[in-house]
């Protein structure tokens, strides 16, 4: 065998090279003025970067490049239950979660549950979860009571649960959650309904007759919105919850059916939910109602919508956190031996309107427009009206 030089051997163990073009060349010493000298050079970038920010890898080209300092993990699993697995609002939400994991060297988590809010399909996808000893679930908790048992079972057998997007049932604002899970990450629901109900007042003031449409009414993901709304309008608006389901083409025609029944009286034409937002501004103009309207999330067509005048706000809670930050949670918790336990946090509340919806119109993979991950420079001077700010 060929004798390895001894300072390429202990540069090879020192940054544990795996087998590649990097480690072939200081083994052959090819393309390298000296295999020797490239070694010292190589252990001596590790000595000096790792003192300050990290450990040293080698990439393809040779050359020493500074990563995070954690140590090697087993490739932890995740899974991600979902009430509407086939929405499209989700997908900066799966983007989230996938850029997590290839962040931190782990396995994309598997994604599913129902498209339809069916409970018994999301316990059903939990316990699969169990079953494939998942090292982590992230579930929307889209009832106060229906997934207090599954919950339990992983908890109380050691798999950490966290909520997204949804966590039970609010009433008056105050949570009341009936599963023993580990952390939310997510809007805070009702009071975004509180602050849609200040946009309202706002764009109807003094009451009147007005419609919320919500696709799944009851569902915590998006009654605590409407419960919101409401209690902010008060009594001198007559609202009419109207449910529109969870299926693009029937919330569109469900929202036309009613605005052609009530255009004599109606003031205000509003949605709790993104796909019932989305269809707000077709809606209106086919059944010939112009009245002021506004909902929640960054569909395109909201997005398009308000750019071009057709409604007036649109409330953003940022799926891509919702997907991103439970894999970053689970992952510590479990590095840390459950001493990182995941705090509750709040994904934030931004009204958009047509004068700050502009930089929500770049193609970009934070709002599930582009497959590709990308640098966007942020505008440049003064933040004016801050991203994710909270209403209180």
């Amino acid at each position: 065998m060929k004798k390895i030089d001894p300072k390429v051997d202990e540069a090879i163990q020192t940054l544990n090279m795996k087998d590649g073009p990097s480690r072939r060349k200081l083994l052959a010493g090819t393309g390298l003025v000296s295999a020797t000298a490239a070694a010292t050079a190589l252990l001596s970038a590790c000595t000096s970067a790792s003192s300050s920010s990290g450990t040293v890898k080698i990439t393809e080209s040779g050359a020493a490049a500074v990563a995070g300092n954690f140590p090697k993990t087993p490739s932890w699993k995740f899974w991600f239950v979902n009430h509407a697995d086939t929405n499209e609002f989700f997908t900066p939400t799966k983007y989230g979660y996938a850029d997590a994991a290839a962040l931190l060297g782990l396995p994309t988590p598997n994604w599913g549950g129902d498209p339809n809010s069916n409970e018994a399909n999301m316990i059903n996808y939990m316990k699969s979860a169990l079953s494939a000893k998942a090292d982590g679930i992230a579930l929307a908790a889209i009832s106060q009571t229906a997934f207090t048992g599954v919950v339990s079972q992983a908890m109380d057998g050691g798999t950490p649960v966290v909520t997204y997007n949804a966590d039970g049932i609010y009433a008056n604002g105050v949570p009341e959650i009936g599963t023993n899970r580990l952390a939310y990450v997510g809007q805070a629901l009702y009071l975004s309904g509180e602050a849609m109900g200040e946009q309202i007042k706002t764009l109807v003031p003094g009451g009147g007759h007005i419609a919320i449409f919500i696709a799944t009414p009851g569902t915590g993901n998006i009654q605590p919105r409407f419960d919101g709304a409401k209690a902010a309008l008060g009594s001198s608006y007559q609202i009419d919850e109207i449910g529109t389901t969870t299926v693009d083409a029937t919330e569109l025609s469900d929202e036309k059916s009613y605005l052609l029944g009530h255009k004599s009286t109606l003031k205000g034409a509003f949605a709790v939910d993104s796909g019932s937002t989305a269809n707000l501004a077709a809606a209106l103009a086919g059944s010939g109602v112009s009245v002021p309207s506004g909902g929640f999330d960054t569909d395109p067509r909201t997005l398009n919508a308000l750019q071009a005048g057709k409604v007036n706000f649109t409330i953003f809670q940022d799926p891509y956190l919702q997907g991103f930050l439970p894999v970053l949670y689970m992952y510590l918790y479990n590095l840390s031996g459950g001493q990182l336990a995941p705090p509750d946090t709040d994904t934030g509340l931004t009204v958009l309107n047509k004068g700050n919806v502009g930089q929500f119109l770049k193609n970009s993979r934070f709002q599930g427009g582009a497959s590709a991950q990308a640098y966007l420079p942020r505008p440049a001077g003064a933040i004016s009206q801050p991203m994710g700010t909270t209403s209180t």
